[in-house]
């Protein structure tokens, strides 16, 4: 009998941190788009400020997202990217989860 780990499953290559609804929720959004602000993502996301703060600094110490702080006028603003690595991350995690669907 095979091991699981030796299985090929894709669920194997699920990535443990996408696997999290909020922080795939983030990157399917960031995933769409160039960059985004803070405020936007918090709010098509549904969480506190704190929350995403939190997610969003674990998506970065993964390399998945980059975070960008200036001005818009007088008002600091925070924005959000994902990496190509957390592009490829994302797109390998989506390809598991559509073989496993499929």
């Amino acid at each position: 009998m095979v091991e699981p780990e030796d299985s090929g499953h894709p669920r194997h290559r699920l990535d443990p941190l996408l696997q999290r609804p909020v922080p795939f929720s983030i990157a399917a959004l960031l995933a769409a788009a160039d960059e985004a602000e803070f405020r936007f993502v918090r709010d098509a996301v549904e969480l506190s400020d704190s929350a995403l703060s939190k997610q969003a600094s674990a998506l970065e110490a993964a390399g998945y997202v980059a975070v960008r702080k200036g001005f818009v006028g007088k008002f600091p603003r925070t924005w959000l990217a994902m990496t190509p690595q957390g592009r490829a991350a994302f797109a390998a995690h989506m390809d598991a989860l559509r073989e496993i669907a499929g």
